[in-house]
C-alpha cells in the first residue's frame, strides 16, 4: 500500500495527522537558513582543499581531465579518488570562472539538498515534525557543517547515501523492483564518489530490505541482485573505461603504484584502509611511504606527539577502539548526540516490535540504526588512513534516528517507561555536551552549565504527565532542543566564521588533545582546532579570483617544534607548500611562471600534488605534480621526466614542497636530485627554482 507525503505511514491506533498549515513555511525557513548558513563567507577559505582546487580547475580547462579527475589540465596524474565529486565543480567553475564561489556553492547546495532529502526521507512515515528534527540536526551538526563548506568529496557522497536510503524505504513501502535498482544506482554514484567508503551502506541497505521487503524472500533476494546489478552497472562503466584506456594517453592513476584503478580500488582506498597497509602513504607499515614518512611515524611514537603517538596513544591516525568516536579529535565533529541515536533506536526497535514484518517505521528504525552502527564500529577499529572530517558519513544516520526516536517516543509519552526513557536521553545528551564543551575552556564556557541545567530541568519535567500536555509540552519540546542542539550549534557558528584550508580540516573552536593526522587538533605544532595550518583566522592573505585567501595565510605554518620532531617532513605551509597545504606563490613567482606559459605542457612541475597546486591556480597553467599526493607514486620516471625536459615541455622544477627541501620518495627523489645536479637554482621570494630549459 503506497502512502503519500501528506500522510506518512502510521499505526493503524493512530490517525494519520493531517498536513498543517505551518508545515512548508517551517520546511522553507529550514532550507533557506540552512542555505544562508552554508554559503555566508564561503571566500574566506580561499581554495579550501588546493588538491581539489587543482583537479577542478585542470577539469574545466581539459574535458580529458574532466572525465579522469586529473591533478593537472596536462593530465600527467589523477587525484587519488574518483572524479564524481569533481565534475558537479568543474562544471560550475566552467560557466562562473575558476573563482572560490563557483568552486564552493555546489557544495554548500549540496548540503541543502541533504538536508531537504532527510526531511523528506523521515517525513514520509513519521510526519512533518520528524522530518524537521531529522533536517534541522543534520544542518546544525558540526562536521557536516565544514564539509557542505569545503570541497572534498564527502558532500556529493553524504547526499547520494541518503538518496539510497530514501529508494530503499520506497521499495519498503510498495515491494517494486525500481526503488531497488534506484537504490543500486545512488550507491555506483557514491562509488565514483569516494570508492569503498559508500559500501559501508551497503549491509544496512540489503538486510533492511531482506527482512521487511514486502515480496516474498526468493523475489526479495533476487530484488537484492538487481540492485547489486545497477550498483556495478552505474560505477563499473567508468573503471573499465580507465582501465582499459591505453595507459600511454591517459594520465597515471593518483594513490597507484601500478597505474591501475583496481590497484586504487582495492588497496589504497580499499583495504588498506582498514588494515593499515596503504602502499604510498605516509603511514608507518603502510608499505613504500618512504624515508620521510618513516621519519615522521618514528617522530611520532618516540613522542613528536603526546601520548606517544597522535590520539593519545596507537597508530598514526589516532588510537583505535570502540570509544573512538568521543575522543577529543572526532568527538566534537559528531558525537554530541551519538549516546541519544543508540539510546532511541532500541527503544523505538521496542516500541514498533509487534507490527508487521513490512512495517515502514521499524524498516527505518532498523536501516539508520544499522548505518550508524557499521560505519561508526568500522571508523572505530580502521586502522589506516583516517581523519575526523570522515565521521560526516555518520551525521544523516544520528540525525535520523534522534528524530524518528524522540517523535515515535513523544507520541508515546503516557507511557511511564517511555518517559523514563526520554528523560534518560536528556540527562545522556547533557552529559555528553558537558564533556565534549569542557575541551575547550575558552570556548563559551558558560555553555555547558546552561546545557546541563536545562537538560536535567527538561528530564524531571518529563516525568511528570502533566508537563507533557497543553501549552506546558511546548516549553518542554523547547527545553529539550536546547539540550541538544545548543552545543552543535556553537560549534557551527564557530566553523561557519572560521575560514578553513588545507587537506586534514576540522569543525569547531580548539580543543585539548585533539592531535594527530586523525585530527590535528590542541595546543602546540599544529593548528589547534584541527586544521594543519587550516585556521586562516585574522590572518591577511594575497587575494585570489573572487577576493579570497589562496592556500594558506601568511603565517599559518606548522610550528616549528613540531616539524623538527618530524624528521623531514618540512614546511606543512608557507609559499612552497607541503604534504598538507598547497603552495602560495608571490605574484613575482606567479609572474616568472607565465612567461612564454604557452610554449610549454607544464610551466613547472612540483614534488606533490599540494605544492603543485597552488602554482597551477595562481597561474591557471598545469603543473606537474611528481608524485602525487603523497609525492611517492612512481610518476613520471626519472626516464620520463628526462624526456619531457628534453623535448622542452616543463619550464621549471621547483624545489621544496613534499618533504621539504628537494623532498619526494622513490622516483621523486630520483628526480630532484638529477634536478639539482645538472640545473642552476635560483630564489625567487624564498622559493628555490631551476630553469630546466636553461
Amino acid at each position: 500500500m503506497t502512502t503519500t507525503l501528506e500522510q506518512p505511514k502510521v499505526d493503524t491506533a493512530e490517525p494519520p495527522p493531517a498536513r498543517r498549515r505551518w508545515e512548508p513555511w517551517a520546511l522553507a525557513a529550514l532550507l533557506v537558513g540552512t542555505a544562508v548558513a552554508y554559503i555566508w563567507g564561503l571566500g574566506a577559505s580561499g581554495w579550501a582543499n588546493s588538491f581539489y582546487a587543482a583537479a577542478v580547475q585542470a577539469g574545466s580547462e581539459s574535458w580529458k581531465a574532466f572525465f579522469f579527475g586529473s591533478s593537472d589540465a596536462a593530465n600527467s596524474i589523477t587525484v587519488d579518488k574518483p572524479p564524481m565529486s569533481l565534475w558537479v565543480m568543474s562544471l560550475s567553475v566552467r560557466i562562473f570562472g575558476l573563482n572560490t564561489w563557483a568552486m564552493l556553492v555546489p557544495q554548500a547546495l549540496l548540503g541543502v539538498g541533504s538536508v531537504a532529502l532527510l526531511y523528506a526521507t523521515v517525513k514520509r512515515w513519521l510526519g512533518a515534525p520528524a522530518g524537521l528534527l531529522a533536517g534541522l540536526v543534520l544542518a546544525l551538526t558540526p562536521i557536516a557543517v565544514l564539509m557542505f563548506r569545503f570541497n572534498n568529496p564527502d558532500a556529493l557522497l553524504v547526499l547520494l547515501m541518503i538518496a539510497s536510503v530514501w529508494a530503499l524505504l520506497r521499495a519498503v513501502e510498495d515491494g517494486r523492483t525500481r526503488w531497488m535498482v534506484l537504490t543500486g544506482v545512488f550507491v555506483g554514484l557514491g562509488f565514483l564518489t569516494k570508492q569503498l567508503q559508500v559500501m559501508l551502506v551497503v549491509p544496512p541497505l540489503a538486510l533492511t530490505y531482506l527482512f521487511a521487503g514486502p515480496p516474498k524472500f526468493g523475489k526479495r533476494l533476487a530484488q537484492c541482485f538487481a540492485a547489486l546489478g545497477a550498483m556495478i552497472v552505474s560505477a563499473g562503466w567508468w573503471l573499465l573505461t580507465v582501465e582499459l584506456w591505453p595507459a600511454s594517453s591517459r594520465p597515471w592513476i593518483g594513490g597507484s603504484q601500478n597505474n591501475s584503478i583496481l590497484e586504487l580500488t582495492l588497496g589504497y582506498n580499499g583495504l588498506g584502509r582498514l588494515n593499515g597497509e596503504e602502499t604510498g602513504s605516509v603511514t608507518p607499515g603502510g608499505g613504500a611511504r618512504g624515508e620521510a614518512g618513516a621519519a615522521m611515524g618514528d617522530a611520532m611514537a618516540d613522542g613528536g606527539f603526546p601520548g606517544g603517538g597522535p590520539g593519545g596513544g596507537g597508530g598514526m591516525w589516532g588510537s583505535t577502539g570502540i570509544t573512538r568516536m568521543f575522543e577529543s579529535a572526532q568527538g566534537g565533529q559528531i558525537a554530541w548526540l551519538i549516546p541519544a541515536a543508540l539510546i532511541l533506536l532500541v527503544a523505538g526497535l521496542a516500541v514498533r516490535g509487534r507490527a508487521a514484518r513490512t512495517d515502514t517505521q521499524r524498516a527505518s528504525f532498523l536501516v539508520w540504526g544499522l548505518w550508524l552502527l557499521v560505519t561508526g564500529l568500522t571508523f572505530s577499529f580502521m586502522a589506516g588512513i583516517f581523519h575526523a572530517y570522515y565521521t560526516v558519513a555518520l551525521a544523516p544516520a544520528v540525525a535520523a534516528l534522534v528524530a524518528i526516536g524522540s517523535v515515535t517516543l513523544w507520541r508515546r509519552r503516557d507511557s511511564l517507561w517511555v518517559r523514563a526513557v526520554l528523560a534518560v536521553t536528556l540527562l545522556a545528551t547533557a552529559a555528553m555536551s558537558w564533556v565534549l564543551l569542557g575541551r575547550s575552556a575558552s570556548f563559551a564556557p558558560w555553555l555547558k552549565w546552561a546545557v546541563v541545567v536545562v537538560g536535567i530541568v527538561a528530564a524531571v519535567a518529563v516525568l511528570i504527565p502533566a508537563l507533557t500536555r497543553g501549552r506546558i509540552a511546548a516549553v518542554v519540546t523547547l527545553a529539550a532542543l536546547f539540550t541538544g542542539l545548543a552545543g552543535p550549534a556553537a560549534y557551527a557558528v564557530d566553523t561557519i566564521a572560521t575560514p578553513h584550508t588545507g587537506s586534514i580540516v576540522s569543525a569547531g573552536p580548539t580543543v585539548e588533545g585533539g592531535r594527530g593526522f586523525g585530527g590535528m587538533g590542541g595546543p602546540g605544532g599544529m593548528d589547534g582546532a584541527g586544521r594543519m595550518g587550516g585556521r586562516t583566522d585574522g590572518a591577511a592573505a594575497p587575494t585570489m579570483p573572487g577576493g579570497a585567501a589562496p592556500g594558506i595565510a601568511p603565517g599559518a605554518t606548522f610550528g616549528a617544534s613540531a616539524t623538527d620532531s618530524m624528521g623531514g617532513m618540512g614546511a606543512m605551509g608557507g609559499a612552497a607548500g607541503g604534504l598538507l597545504s598547497g603552495s602560495n606563490p608571490s605574484a613575482e613567482l606567479v609572474a616568472l611562471l607565465e612567461q612564454d606559459a604557452g610554449n610549454y605542457t607544464w610551466v613547472a612541475a612540483a614534488i606533490g600534488s599540494n605544492s603543485a597546486s597552488g602554482y597551477q591556480l595562481a597561474t591557471e597553467d598545469p603543473v606537474m605534480p611528481i608524485g602525487g599526493f603523497n609525492g611517492s607514486d612512481p610518476s613520471p620516471t626519472l626516464e620520463q621526466f628526462q624526456q619531457y625536459v628534453a623535448d622542452g615541455k616543463i619550464h621549471y622544477f621547483i624545489a621544496g614542497g613534499r618533504g621539504g627541501g628537494m623532498g619526494g620518495d622513490g622516483t621523486a627523489s630520483e628526480i630532484s636530485a638529477w634536478v639539482q645536479a645538472n640545473f642552476t637554482a635560483v630564489t625567487v621570494d624564498g622559493v628555490t627554482l631551476y630553469d630546466l630549459t636553461s
